[in-house]
């Protein structure tokens, strides 16, 4: 049976970046909301393997920024810029300690979400918070779940390279 833990964090903020991997470590992944019919861009990290074999990082930590969309539901430019900022924050923490793994960024519809997955629940936001010290309050939410097989990145993993092999 699955636990799930529920953080609300509004002060703070995450970890290994995606932005610093190659173009064969992640898989654009785009999508069209059903309902608005907006764009959701997002990337999956797919050189992850040491840390999926390693049991200790079964919780998976969805961190979630909602922002004021546009008329495409993207993030304008300042705030997309802050969000570099925080992520370059994350990455450097995260590098000098990896207790995390980010495994994917998803944006759109007036959300950014970052996917993780972690060792530590504790550990993960000591580290997170230690990261975005020098920022204002952000409006960011997480939620927590276990998932020691890493099920919910497989699952999105199969859909990007199904819609990879689709594109081709």
């Amino acid at each position: 049976m699955k636990t799930r833990f529920y953080v609300l964090i509004f002060l703070m903020g995450v970890i290994s970046s995606i932005s610093s991997c190659s173009d064969d470590e992640v898989t654009p992944v785009l999508d069209v909301h059903a309902q608005s019919g907006n764009l959701v861009m997002g990337t999956i990290r797919r050189d992850v393997d040491k840390f999926r074999k390693d049991p200790k990082f079964k919780y998976r930590i969805e961190v979630s920024w909602s922002y004021q969309p546009d008329a495409k539901g993207m993030p304008d430019e300042a705030t997309s810029e802050q969000m570099e900022e925080v992520e370059n924050a994350l990455s450097e923490v995260f590098t000098k300690d990896p207790v995390a793994v980010l495994t994917g960024i998803y944006t759109g519809e007036g959300v950014r979400d970052w996917e993780f997955y972690t060792l530590s629940l504790h550990i993960f936001q000591r580290k997170f918070n230690e990261a975005l010290a020098p920022f204002p309050s952000l409006p960011l939410s997480f939620s927590a779940t276990e998932d020691p097989s890493w099920e919910e990145y497989t699952q999105l993993l199969s859909a990007a390279e199904a819609a990879d092999s689709d594109a081709e």
